[in-house]
Parts: C-alpha cells; structure tokens; sequence
C-alpha cells in the first residue's frame, strides 16, 4: 500500500484495490469526518474482522437519527468489515441526571431503544449490546478511570461536555465531570478499533486518541457521522465556528417535538411535521428535507418519485439525489409536492417500527413506560 498517495489525511481512492475501495467508500458514505483516512486504510487491509463503538444515553423517546440513520451507518459499516458494540450507558445516564438519576427508568428506556433498532432493519447479527453497568464492573475500569484522570486537566475535560449536551458555562455536577473520563475508559476497554459516533462527540473521541499512546492503548480512528438537521428554521451560528458547534446548533432537538420525527411517530403526525418544515424555495443549504432525501430515503431506496398533477409538470422520478437537488436548487421541484414524497417514504421506513410497537407485547409495554417518564435535561 505504499504507492497509496495521501494529502492532509485524504486518500487517493484511484490507487485503493477494488475490494479496499468499496469498503473505504461506505465508510466515506457514514463518516462527515473521518481522523484518519491513512488508518482506515491500514485497517481494512488488515486480515480480520474489524470492531467498532457507538453508544447510546437511554433517555427519552427515540428519533430518526437515532434510529432509521443509525441503522443505515451501522450496516454500512458492517458491510465494510466491522462488527459493533453497542455500549447502553446507563450508568452516564444517572451521571448525566437523565430521569432524576432513576437507573431503572434509564434501563427501561436503553430496553426501549434496542426494541427499536430490532424493527428499523438494524443487522443485530453483528451487533453486541454491552450494558454499563456490566462494563463498570470489569477489573481494572474504575483504575483506568483514574488513571485517565490523572493525565487530563480540568480545562481540557470541560471542553468534551458538549457529549453530553452540557456547556463549559453551565453549573457542572462531579458526576458529570467523571462521564468524560468513563466515555474514554469505555473506547479502551471494549478494545475497539474504531469509535463511530456522531460529530457531537467527536471531542472526547479525539481527547481519546490523544491520551491512548501515554497509557499504553490503541488509538482509535474516530469516524464521526452526519447530525441530521432539525425541521424549524435554523438558528443563525456563530462567527468562527466549529464543525462540532455546527453540528450541536442545526440537530434535531427531542426537547422540540416538532424539530423531530421520533420513530413511533403516527402516519398524521409525520405528515404535519414535514409539512410545516423548514424548506424555501430554491434553497439547498440547511434544508432538512434535503437532507432527509440525501441521507435516509436514497440509502434505503434506489430512486424517489415525485406525483404531482400533470398541471404542474406530472410525475417525476429520480435515481440520484443529486438529480433531485439539481432540479430544487433550479426552481423546477417545488417544496411541497418534495414534502409530500418525502413524508411518504418515512412513512414507509417507519411502519415496520410501528407495527412492532403494536404487536410485540414486551415492546408496547416499554415504549408506554418510556412516554409516561418525565424527561429531565
């Protein structure tokens, strides 16, 4: 692989070997960024079967990003070589005072989420779910932790709580100064290759892999995904700002219920919401609608049609989403006859969801226990 060029961590795909180039695509497809390229390579030309990490904050009900996109970049991954682990951080939960604390609320709700991802086509044969509390109690977590600790300023720990949707200005308690450091300890002891998590936590993932040759562990590639936007008109940013702050501004908000489809929304709700969307005329940046085309309808379908009256230029079916872009930035694609397709194939990708929320007794009974939490920032 020597011959491979690389500049400023990018690779020249052209000299990959088809196989290499086909996986290295995928995760190029799943990672906004990825740090680095160079050592995806060397991974993938690697004679074994790759591990990734995600995890998840159990609290609340859940939403497309969480989870109709984390399947799709879950399975691409997998496609490229990798099996997960899933860590259920319930134990960050109750660090992060979701519900009050109340761990078993927490546990509920990471039960509730898994039920979730069973339904939206998640490949569970390469997927290990990994509970916290199992993981907390292994030897030596508590001594990594420390030592962790003992490597990283108070500074430096503050600038990662954006993971758990806090700010450096917000009044911090202890337990909520350790989830960093167990967020850390978690990459290393999973012993995973790669960290796949959005690009809202891409700051501890990169304290990670600054911290991992001091310790005496791997570092990992961090591969941080896309944050689908929110469906209200965005927040302006700031001057300078980061592509983590970017990400955290324009997300989709649970707290908003209308900035969110979550995936046991009914056929009318999901309709209204996309209706009233964020979506102007001719305007391609920042525009949710878009987004959910480019990246949950063509990853989960191989074209989008358009029906429209013959009046106002008839049905129109496009293969690529750059087509579909092209034709809304040009004006000849109107936002509303776009919502109603759009709306129309959520409505399909979330009907084996909720057809599993009606028919599995285990899940309803979960998903009822979730709805009657009160949810707690």
């Amino acid at each position: 692989m020597n011959d491979i060029k690389t500049d400023n961590n990018h690779i020249d795909v052209s000299k990959l070997p088809p196989e290499i180039k086909h996986k290295f695509n995928l995760i190029k497809e799943v990672g906004e960024e990825i740090v680095t390229e160079k050592e995806i390579i060397d991974l993938l030309t690697q004679d074994k079967e790759l591990l990734a990490y995600d995890g998840f904050e159990p609290s609340g009900i859940i939403h497309l990003p969480q989870g109709i996109m984390r399947a799709i970049n879950i399975n691409k991954m997998i496609e490229a070589g990798f099996r997960f682990k899933i860590l259920v951080a319930d134990w960050h939960a109750k660090a992060n005072l979701k519900y009050g604390g109340d761990i078993e609320k927490i546990r509920i709700a990471g039960k509730y989420f898994i039920e979730v991802w069973k339904a939206s086509g998640m490949n569970l044969d390469k997927v290990e779910f990994v509970w916290a509390d199992d993981l907390v109690k292994e030897p030596g977590y508590w001594d990594l932790v420390m030592e962790i600790a003992t490597k990283v300023n108070l500074p430096r720990v503050l600038r990662t709580v954006q993971i758990m949707g806090r700010s450096e200005k917000d009044t911090l308690t202890a337990s909520q100064i350790i989830y960093p450091l167990m967020q850390v300890t978690d990459i290393f002891k999973l012993n995973v290759d790669v960290a796949q998590l959005g690009m809202d936590q891409r700051k501890v993932n990169m304290l990670a892999r600054e911290i991992a040759p001091e310790i005496g562990y791997k570092k990992p590639v961090v591969v941080s995904h896309k944050m689908l936007l929110g469906l209200l008109p965005p927040k302006e940013g700031t001057e300078n700002e980061s592509v983590v702050d970017r990400a955290i501004r324009m997300k989709m908000s649970k707290s908003i219920p209308d900035s969110s489809i979550f995936m046991t929304d009914d056929e009318e709700t999901v309709n209204r919401k996309i209706k009233k969307a964020w979506c102007p005329e001719g305007v391609v940046e920042e525009n949710p609608i878009l987004e959910y085309s480019k990246y949950l309808i063509f990853n989960k379908y191989d074209e989008l049609l358009i029906e429209r009256p013959e009046k106002y230029g008839g049905d129109v079916l496009y293969k690529s989403y750059g087509e579909l872009e092209r034709d809304f930035a040009e004006k000849k694609l109107f936002p509303l006859d776009l919502k109603l397709a759009v709306a129309k194939y959520i409505n399909d990708m979330l009907d084996p969801v909720r057809k599993h929320f009606e028919e599995d007794e285990n899940a309803k009974k979960l998903k009822e226990q979730v709805e009657s939490f009160k949810v707690t920032r």
